[in-house]
């Protein structure tokens, strides 16, 4: 009976063993599939919204990486006239082309996060396009985000209209981390960042965002260290942090916590005074000083949840201020 009992033990056991460590291989090899899944929300491979379903004016664009894989993007470069209500209304010579016009405004190059496609954001490409006038180039990218992200960097830059413009990397959640390292490893072809709702490391939001898997955190291959970054972006690169009080995926403290590491980066003051209509703003000055300019860098707290944060009343009117500044 003893023996009977320690064999179901040990066979238990085994199985558990087994279990285990291939649940272990499934994580540590099919990572890839949940960080970066190819058809969430379900369609979001096949039916992909395009610029003039909004009314703008757009170009299709394929890179092909390094290694080999076509990216699918969307270039949407100013022209002189912008028939929109609330569009900014710029003074232009009559003698001036579009493509002359469109070489004096910023390019905003943006990341999206890991869900959904390009055109789901096409809705924020119209406020940067229409109320800012600045350029866009937004990018569908697969797993290996780094490549894609240099290979559309270094479109922009070989473009004879966007290659002299200023450049604002915009990225949200994990398009914040790409903007990071892309930012960290072309520090001077960039203007300015603006991040949504990003992390400090991809490992450490895993407990947060699936408890189930926080024993096996270790096994995160992919880490997007956007706080060993962010350090290698110089003080005079500003930057807009933007956090989602509400994010129930990235907790907001990693976003205090990479604000803190930009700021010592630039050198600034927090002022925990600073509060006007639910939005922290630290920015530049002296110690107790309120200073609404926005300086070397500039961080807001909206009430906000992961996929809603752009849509709070302070979100875009931190990012127009933010642009005319870091641009003017």
């Amino acid at each position: 009976m003893c023996q009977s009992i320690g064999d179901f033990t040990r066979g238990v056991a085994a199985v558990c063993a087994g279990v285990g460590t291939i649940s272990c291989g499934l994580l540590y090899y099919g990572q890839n599939y949940l960080i970066y899944p190819s058809a969430f929300p379900p369609e979001s491979r096949t039916e992909v919204p395009k610029p003039d379903m909004y009314g703008l004016p757009y170009e299709d664009v394929e890179l092909k990486t390094e290694d080999g894989v076509l990216l699918r993007c969307y270039l949407l470069t100013q022209r002189k006239d912008v028939n929109h209500a609330y569009a900014l209304q710029i003074p232009v010579n009559d003698g001036m082309s579009n493509d002359e016009f469109a070489a004096t405004r910023p390019t905003v190059l943006m990341f999206h996060g890991n869900g959904g496609n390009l055109g789901h954001r096409i809705p924020l490409a119209h406020v940067f396009y229409t109320a800012m006038r600045c350029n866009v180039f937004m990018l569908s990218y697969r797993g290996c985000l780094s490549i894609d992200a240099q290979t559309a960097l270094n479109y922009v830059l070989a473009n004879q209209v966007l290659q002299r413009t200023p450049l604002i990397l915009y990225g949200q959640s994990l398009g914040g981390a790409v903007a990071i390292h892309l930012a960290s490893r072309n520090a001077s072809k960039v203007r300015a960042l603006i991040l949504e709702n990003t992390f400090t490391a991809l490992p450490r939001v895993i407990p947060h965002a699936v408890p189930i898997l926080s024993p096996f955190t270790f096994l995160c291959h992919q880490k997007w260290d956007s706080a060993s970054k962010l350090p290698l972006i110089p003080r005079e690169t500003p930057i807009l942090m933007l956090s989602g009080e509400r994010d129930e995926v990235v907790p907001p403290q990693h976003m205090m916590e990479l604000w803190e590491i930009a700021s010592r980066r630039q050198g600034t003051m927090v002022d925990d005074r600073g509060r006007n209509g639910g939005v922290r703003v630290e920015s530049g000055g002296q110690s107790g000083d309120l200073n609404p300019e926005v300086g070397n860098g500039r961080s807001s707290s909206l009430w906000g949840a992961l996929d809603d944060t752009f849509m709070q009343m302070d979100y875009w009117r931190a990012v127009v201020e933010f642009v005319t500044s870091v641009c003017a």
